[in-house]
């Protein structure tokens, strides 16, 4: 079934919006279509995304108020050049944005600071108060058992115990140290607290994305090809609320830096039928950079006797090292009629082995993980996954004149773990997607394609929590919509 010099093979790389939604942080799907297209080609293109998440309070959470829509509208771009410089051999340029996230929380949630907000807990706190008060009135019994002692009030011979058990007859006195002794602790207290956040959590990941690409073509069914890819990062994240503890006015400051890692994979077609097959692997990229933190809570440690490590953690520095994951695209597609061709997308991507800890935060992470409450003696991350991400689309394109052509598809994705982070929480997802491409010439087409996605209900976590049951908050019923246009031009 030879198909036409603009054949709907062309249709599989102008259809937009193919990653958008995807688990974790994954954004574009990492498309390598450009560099299999005969000949010269340049396209250009850009796509949106509209979620929307919300839910509400759940698990550890001591209410249960409504979460509106945390999900922030965000778009990104696309261009790809590809150059068949002779028979054997091609070159391409590939840029996108892989990764990245958007979200802020709104209204009167866990995730929202308020005047209600306490340092740790309320139970935790209304422990650690009542244990402070005992300590401090005994140190006061004590002093003043001493004094005692010393006014030589009491008969020659007499003990401490003895001082004390005379203090501790006197209900005036004893009252006078219990309120005193209150008084100083709740003052403490209040000061602590009065060094939380304000506004809300929220959190902006940018990645970009430039891979150079050289191919070698045996022969017209063979397509051999490697490269290098370089890669930046940015972002800032904000915690708030009373979820976060003591992380609450936690912020980071992830300046843009940049890492190099590469590419390899193979292509097979049978041009005549339009069938093409390949598959692909990138390698993870490391990125070090020594994040901006401020966490305004460290003064808080002197209520759990940690006051040395509050000034040790303020005082330090470091790089931290993050890794975006390695991952794996398989591409299919075939002709089943003329015109007509069916095909098939399945992504990997490595999120289970993926984690961010910045330094401060994972400093401070040791000191309050090894406590009941928390119980990670070794610490946490501010963002890890439990599971591998795996997405699969399928789908008919179909060449409807020598100017029209059309695609249907069929997308779903596993999601990355449940519970999850609270950063992004949506577990995969199922999605449908309709696009269309006008050719006003041989060599030009213009494309354009929405989809409709249905976000998998999931439980939101904070670090102190993963990889346990624990939870605050529920998401679920929640949607998005994606559009995309693209530009595409052969020479």
């Amino acid at each position: 079934m030879k198909l036409k010099h603009l054949s709907t093979a062309m249709i599989l790389a102008t259809l937009p919006a193919t990653g958008v939604f995807a688990a974790a942080l994954d954004r574009s799907g990492q498309s390598m279509s450009a560099f299999f297209q005969p000949g010269n080609y340049f396209e250009a293109g850009i796509t949106a995304l509209d979620p929307d998440v919300s839910g509400k309070e759940a698990g550890t959470s001591a209410t249960r108020r409504d979460i509106s829509d945390m999900g922030e509208d965000y778009y990104f771009p696309n261009a790809a050049l590809k150059l068949q410089l002779n028979d054997k051999f091609s070159f391409g340029l590939i840029y996108d944005q892989p990764f990245g996230a958007d979200a802020e929380y709104k209204g009167q949630n866990v995730f929202v600071s308020d005047s209600s907000n306490t340092i740790l807990a309320p139970a935790a706190l209304a422990g650690i108060r009542q244990q402070t008060i005992t300590t401090g009135i005994n140190q006061q019994v004590t002093v003043a058992a001493q004094n005692l002692l010393n006014s030589g009030a009491l008969p020659p011979g007499a003990t401490l115990d003895q001082a004390k058990a005379a203090i501790q007859a006197n209900t005036a006195a004893m009252q006078q140290i219990t309120d005193g002794v209150t008084k100083t602790v709740d003052a403490g207290l209040k000061q602590v607290n009065g060094l939380l956040g304000t506004g809300p959590t929220k959190v902006e990941v940018d990645t970009q994305n430039l891979a150079m690409v050289f191919g070698f073509q045996p022969n017209k069914n063979w397509n051999l090809y490697a490269g290098g890819v370089y890669q930046t990062i940015k972002g800032n994240i904000s915690l708030r609320g009373q979820a976060y503890s003591i992380y609450n006015g936690y912020d980071a400051d992830i300046k843009e830096t940049g890492g190099v890692g590469w590419l390899a994979g193979f292509a097979y077609q049978i041009p005549e039928i339009a069938l093409k097959a390949s598959l692909t692997y990138r390698s993870e990229v490391d990125h070090d950079v020594n994040i901006r933190e401020n966490i305004p809570t460290l003064p808080a440690l002197s209520l759990l006797g940690q006051a040395a490590a509050a000034d040790a953690i303020k005082n330090s520095s470091a790089d931290t090292t993050i890794t975006t994951p390695q991952s794996v695209n398989f591409d299919f597609q075939t002709g089943i009629m003329a015109d007509t061709v069916a095909f098939a997308n399945i992504r990997w991507v490595n999120w289970k082995d993926f984690s961010v800890q910045p330094y401060k935060f994972g400093q401070l992470s040791k000191v309050v993980g090894p406590l009941p409450v928390v119980g990670r003696p070794n610490g946490f991350d501010l963002v890890s996954y439990t599971d591998d991400q795996w997405t699969v689309t399928t789908g008919v394109g179909r060449k409807l004149n020598d100017k029209w052509a059309g695609n249907v598809s069929v997308g779903w994705d596993s999601g990355a773990g449940d519970p999850v982070t609270t950063l992004g929480p949506t577990e995969g997802y199922w999605n449908v997607g309709l696009g269309v491409q006008y050719s006003p010439t041989p060599q030009t087409f213009i494309a354009g394609g929405v989809k409709y996605f249905w976000l998998g209900d999931a439980k939101a976590q904070t670090g102190a929590q993963a990889g346990g049951d624990e939870y605050v908050a529920e998401f679920s019923d929640n949607n998005a919509i994606a559009y995309g246009l693209k530009l595409g031009y052969k020479f």
